[in-house]
């Protein structure tokens, strides 16, 4: 993987079929369960046109035309309030340890700074370490429990940021 190769930019229809194997590589890879998870999410094979809606967007991290990871920003589902959800950040192995998350959190948070929200949430799993210590890095505090309902049960380790 060559440096110079990486780009992180908005998805394209084209990248729907890679990043939804990604995700799901990545959500296998972690043990996650396949029920209450993003897995099971009909949005997984349709990311363009689920990210096609007011201040929402997803980004993808493409390296020499292959999808390696991705991360999206949508307004939190049945929640009133200017507070948008970091969505679907996943990155296969080879993207990972390079700085790259840190990156793609950056490119997410203007975004959603952009379109107006005042908070980031996410939902995400205890053994997912390094993830948690990466929003930990970038400002995300802990939550005693979720806010709206964005249909994830199994996912219990909550955090937001102000922006």
């Amino acid at each position: 993987m060559s440096k110079a190769a990486i780009l992180i930019r908005e998805i394209k229809t084209e990248d729907d079929m890679q990043i939804a194997r990604v995700i799901r590589a990545v959500l296998t890879e972690m043990g996650v369960p396949k029920v209450g998870t993003a897995y099971a999410d009909k949005a997984l094979d349709e990311m363009t046109a689920t990210y096609n809606k007011d201040k929402a967007t997803y980004f993808v991290i493409e390296d020499q035309g292959k999808i390696i990871g991705g991360a999206g920003i949508a307004q939190l589902e049945n929640f009133e309030g200017s507070i948008c959800e970091l969505q679907k950040m996943y990155f296969l192995p080879a993207a990972r340890g390079k700085g790259l998350g840190t990156k793609m959190m950056t490119t997410c948070l203007q975004k959603a700074k952009l379109f107006g929200y005042e908070k980031c949430y996410l939902e995400t799993l205890p053994y997912m370490t390094d993830a948690t210590k990466l929003y930990s890095k970038t400002g995300f505090e802990p939550l005693e429990g979720p806010m709206g309902d964005t249909g994830h049960y199994s996912c219990n380790v909550w955090m937001l940021k102000s922006l």
